[in-house]
């Protein structure tokens, strides 16, 4: 099996399994206990936040868990509304953004706030003076997606977060780091995040587990009450054998980070020029300054599901775009956003690297789509 759809989610590793197992079967006394099972328990759930925090150069008691990337991106909006409503009802993302930032914003606007959509040019970066320009006095938050999960752009989180504080410095700055964190560095306090959200199954973790930074002094409401668990901001026992996990998963992201980052870059361009050799072929977004982890690519003349169904019969896994959006019969509203027509969408495939891939797995990839692409546009006709 060759799986390139690690955007989607990733393998976990067996340190992270093992991990697990150790948490579920020896190590699971209920962290709110003051049992010394108990209290191992809670040990293992602060070595987990430190070893996130540290990642993202915040303070321990900043990380809280959630389960997953949606959640905590659903918190960030729901909870800032909440907490903020005398402030003001105006909210600021883009129209690039993951469904799990994406549809709260659309219940916001339905209960009667007001959403600014910021566009993007054809390789999917946002216009800062057009993002300038939508700040007010009554802007409560800014959500932006540091890497696209469809096309890999990366936008520019300094230069972003230092606008935002120019121009409102009590507008909160919510950054999705779901592609982003243990892949790319972030720096909270350079890069003047507020809020910032991760899921573990991103980067070899356990699925069902996340994070949601959120800086000291904000007045984010929780969204889940009772027993007034992790500070009062998140009610019900924490999945201690998850977050665990997760700590053990965001030590190996950012020990092999830059290491990570050359690998994959190597396997994208090569990847990539053996694409472009083919006739009719192109890549969606900005080439050359996406993220090394995604690949987005239209085979003109062909349908991405039937490429995609011809490439899993061969063992070889790819996606036709968000895995969240994947089974829904309609154009990329990434691509869409980005002025292309739909007979470019249509064609659309994305790879995505983990740093385990391997350079022999990308050129089987490569003979694989050599064969298929002209026979299926044969028949495609």
């Amino acid at each position: 099996m060759i799986y390139l759809d690690n955007a989607a989610t990733t393998k976990a590793l067996p340190a992270v399994a093992e991990k697990m197992t150790y948490m579920l079967c020896e190590q699971f006394g209920n962290p709110a206990s003051v049992s010394v099972m108990g209290l191992a328990a809670e040990k293992e759930i602060r070595h987990a936040a430190q070893a996130l925090a540290r990642g993202i150069q915040c303070k321990e008691e900043e990380i809280f868990f959630t389960s997953g990337g949606t959640e905590g991106d659903n918190w960030a909006i729901f909870g800032t509304a909440a907490g903020y409503r005398r402030q003001g009802r105006h909210f600021i993302t883009t129209a690039i953004e993951h469904p799990a930032v994406k549809n709260p914003m659309k219940a916001l606007e339905e209960e009667g706030c007001e959403v600014t959509w910021l566009s993007v040019d054809a390789k999917g970066h946002i216009s800062l003076e057009e993002l300038a320009a939508a700040i007010r006095p009554d802007t409560v938050l800014v959500s932006i997606i540091l890497v696209n999960n469809e096309i890999g752009v990366v936008q520019d989180g300094a230069a972003i977060g230092k606008l935002i504080k120019e121009k409102n410095p009590h507008t909160l700055f919510h950054m999705d780091a779901v592609q982003a964190f243990g892949k790319y560095p972030i720096h909270v306090e350079k890069m003047k995040i507020d809020l910032l959200t991760m899921s573990g199954h991103k980067i070899h973790g356990p699925k069902g587990v996340g994070m949601l930074y959120m800086r000291k002094g904000t007045k984010v409401k929780p969204l889940i009450l009772g027993g007034g668990q992790q500070k009062g901001q998140r009610a019900g026992t924490e999945n201690g054998p998850a977050v665990a996990a997760l700590g053990v998963a965001a030590e190996e992201a950012f020990a092999h980070m830059q290491e990570g980052i050359a690998h994959v870059t190597e396997l994208k361009k090569t990847l990539a020029e053996g694409i472009l050799a083919m006739p009719d072929t192109q890549i969606n977004g900005d080439a050359e300054g996406a993220s090394p982890y995604v690949l987005n690519v239209t085979f003109k003349g062909l349908r991405s599901e039937v490429l995609l169904h011809d490439l899993e019969s061969k063992g070889i896994f790819v996606s036709a775009g968000s895995a969240c959006d994947s089974k829904k019969k309609v154009g990329s509203p990434v691509l869409t956003a980005m002025g292309m027509p739909f007979s470019e969408i249509e064609g659309a495939i994305r790879f995505s690297f983990c740093r385990y891939n391997t350079m022999e797995e990308i050129r089987v990839c490569l003979a694989a789509l050599e064969k298929s692409v002209p026979f299926l546009r044969k028949y495609n006709r």
